[in-house]
């Protein structure tokens, strides 16, 4: 096992490009949505970019126009192929990356299928600052053990050719979650941190969840997304 130092996370200290990833029901969509609209209230310029090929259900495509009255630029597929399971990055994805200007947040799909996706932008991304964040939800099928997700970690940079720079921990289980569960994702996600050496950057809270000390930094979101049963 690497221990590895413990994150001092900051939003202002994430670089200009801002990438989720995770597997599928990891909730990193809903993250991405949260880290859009913080960096709304911190800077003028800022660009939402859906390219997850992978969810049927939890979008942000599915917000767009929402998120673009609150002053954001969000990137979607075409709006005839906005809701096709397709691997299609528009181009405006690499534009809006290389604008200066521009804070950035990427939503992307974190299985193989993603990983491709995200090596797409690979000649892209390595000539700009950016931090690529993988979401950790221990209590999905695909991360309910260290040895999985370590497993994914190390198979998805391969895949992507880039390096994950902070893990979160977003261990919930809906509506049942209690502080309980949250601190048991921070246990869980520090043994993943020592095994690939890689930092948790914070732990994310619901708005309306109680819990007390967490371990890691907190970062409150609203839920945004809505499950098929839920519309």
């Amino acid at each position: 096992m690497m221990k590895v130092q413990k994150s001092m996370f900051e939003i202002e200290k994430v670089r200009r490009v801002a990438v989720f990833i995770g597997m599928f029901g990891s909730g990193k969509t809903e993250i991405a949505l949260n880290f859009a609209l913080k960096l709304k209230s911190k800077y003028e310029e800022v660009a939402l970019e859906d390219i997850d090929v992978i969810s049927p259900y939890f979008r942000t495509r599915d917000l767009k126009a929402e998120f673009e009255k609150m002053g954001i630029d969000v990137i979607t597929p075409e709006e005839k192929l906005i809701h096709a399971d397709l691997p299609i990055i528009s181009p405006k994805v690499k534009g809006f990356i290389n604008k200066e200007n521009y804070r950035v947040v990427i939503d992307c799909g974190g299985n193989d299928d993603g990983a491709v996706v995200l090596s797409s932008l690979y000649s892209t991304l390595r000539n700009e600052d950016h931090d690529i964040f993988f979401v950790i939800n221990p209590y999905r099928p695909f991360t309910d053990t260290v040895n999985k997700t370590v497993e994914h970690i190390k198979r998805l940079e391969k895949t992507s050719r880039l390096k994950i720079s902070y893990l979160v921990n977003n261990s919930n289980i809906g509506n049942l979650t209690e502080e309980r569960n949250i601190l048991y994702g921070e246990d869980f996600a520090e043994k993943i941190g020592e095994s690939v050496g890689i930092p948790v950057a914070m732990t994310v809270i619901k708005e309306d969840i109680k819990c007390g000390n967490t371990r890691f930094p907190r970062f409150e979101i609203k839920k945004f997304l809505k499950t098929p049963w839920e519309v």
